[in-house]
């Protein structure tokens, strides 16, 4: 038994061992800490309650025949769910059935945020492909000579397209963002000067929408990253903060040099976009960087987005080892910060 026991905590995953009496002979910890420090000695039916473990465990300490089923578990709010093992072992010292529980909460996750992905992409694709089908049709039919008629379906038609342009536009830079994410940068970019450069291609919007924008650049503002994709993320965030702003909004962007950032650990470049506008509930806060997530969607499309802006600035991050902090009060404005390491030789 003390050889088995030695094998069950070498095991990566949660596991036990269930006698021929039907009781739990050893567990290591990993399976203590799931069910219990006191499994050891129950009876298996007091410990594992859901039927088809039971009945797993059960047909096995009948035939020896290996099982497989499914276990699930919530705790604290949070649900687990483990693909269960039960296979009949015997050694010199010992026999009895091997229960072992492999985590596929992260895996079915996974699978769920792609499904939903796709859902996502198609809903979002639906409508304009509706409203271009559906303005063909008219023009084939009812307005074929309706010239009044045709300059106004054109224009919304081109309008729909676009928006579907925007969509596939971003949903490429996504997936090559996330290819890369595991490469980090390594080129010197003089952040001063891709910031400028976004904001002087913004500074007409911006008198457009009658919003202040304001950004005085430092020299020596030098990062390990790629510079169009730092100038992807300035521009995601600077064109947000001018969309959303309202009027009368002011827009600050500085830059500050952290001779060793907490976050990061290291010589850091901190960027902060910072708006007068309207701000952001906190309860949408934690969310705003997942795909296709909106705090008003009506507005939102109106406004051309296409919900995928502040998740593809989260992943740009990610791969130059940066941290995105968002902060907002409602009826303040909001602050977007991006921290980023500094260019060292």
């Amino acid at each position: 038994m003390q050889g088995l026991a030695s094998v069950l905590a070498g095991m990566p995953l949660a596991a036990l061992l269930i006698g021929p009496d039907e009781r739990i002979a050893a567990a290591n910890d990993a399976a203590r800490e799931m069910m219990g420090q006191g499994i050891v000695g129950r009876h298996f039916l007091t410990a594992l309650r859901q039927p088809d473990v039971l009945e797993a465990i059960e047909g096995t300490l009948r035939d020896c025949a290996r099982r497989k089923t499914s276990y699930q578990m919530s705790e604290a709010g949070r649900d687990s769910s483990f693909e269960v093992h039960v296979a009949y072992v015997e050694t010199d010292s010992t026999r009895g059935v091997l229960v072992s529980f492999e985590d596929m909460t992260e895996r079915e996750q996974a699978a769920q945020m792609r499904r939903d992905f796709v859902a996502n992409v198609s809903h979002e694709l639906r409508t304009p492909l509706t409203a271009l089908m559906g303005f063909i049709e008219t023009l084939q039919g009812p307005a074929r000579r309706d010239e009044t008629a045709i300059d106004r379906f054109l224009g919304i038609m081109q309008n729909e397209a676009a928006r579907m342009e925007r969509l596939v536009r971003d949903l490429l830079s996504l997936s090559r963002v996330e290819g890369e994410e595991r490469v980090r940068p390594r080129e010197a970019v003089d952040l001063s000067e891709v910031i400028g450069s976004v904001v002087y291609m913004l500074r007409p919007l911006a008198r457009e929408r009658g919003t202040e924008l304001i950004f005085e650049g430092s020299e020596g503002m030098q990062v390990s990253g790629n510079a169009d994709q730092l100038q992807q993320v300035f521009t995601n965030l600077i064109e947000n903060a001018i969309k959303y702003g309202g009027a009368e909004n002011r827009i600050t962007i500085t830059l500050d040099r952290h001779p060793k950032d907490a976050t990061l650990r290291m010589p850091a470049i901190v960027a902060r976009v910072s708006d007068t506008g309207p701000g952001i509930d906190p309860l949408h806060i934690p969310r705003l960087t997942e795909r296709f997530y909106r705090v008003d969607t009506h507005r939102s499309r109106e406004m051309g987005g296409t919900g995928l802006g502040l998740a593809i600035v989260k992943h740009i991050v990610n791969r130059h080892r940066g941290r995105l902090r968002i902060s907002s009060t409602p009826g303040e404005g909001s602050e977007f910060t991006v921290i980023l390491p500094r260019w060292t030789v």
